[in-house]
């Protein structure tokens, strides 16, 4: 795989409290998405967070990297449903900090049994370069998948 490098902008007015900002990704993918510290630690209010960002970002490389082990096993994907839930939580002495991350899949896969699925996942979870770095940051990463 290449080198990949890719930008985000984030813009940010006021104090912490009572401050927003806006995130813009640079390819044009998304634009003045809004944060707040509300929506990062209360009810979102249409507004994401940088924790939902990243569960977005280890959900979407989770995904990618199974259906290429299950196309790689000749049993491509006809579909993959995939939840991923960050947990932030106070760790004692280091002040709020990403414990892990949760991953749900649904898949769709003709040809495949649960055990075939489940070592796909196994093999996905280890090629996904957003699952090995939060493993290596110390946060618990679970990954659940079943056919549907």
């Amino acid at each position: 795989m290449p080198h990949i490098e890719r930008t985000a902008h984030v813009g940010w007015d006021g104090n912490l409290a009572r401050g927003a900002g806006t995130l813009d990704g640079e390819s044009g993918a998304f634009a003045r998405l809004p944060f707040s510290l509300p929506s990062r630690v209360g009810d979102p209010g249409g507004k994401t967070s940088p924790e939902e960002l990243l569960a977005a970002a280890h959900g979407g490389c989770l995904t990618m990297s199974l259906a290429g082990e299950l196309t790689a096993a000749e049993t491509p994907p006809g579909r993959l449903d995939v939840a991923c839930t960050i947990v932030m939580d106070e760790v004692e002495g280091q002040g709020h900090q990403i414990v892990g991350s949760r991953v749900e899949i649904v898949a769709r896969v003709e040809g495949a049994d649960d055990a075939a699925l489940q070592a796909a996942v196994e093999r996905a979870d280890a090629g996904c370069p957003f699952s090995q770095l939060l493993k290596r940051a110390g946060a618990d990463v679970t990954v659940t998948a079943r056919l549907a």
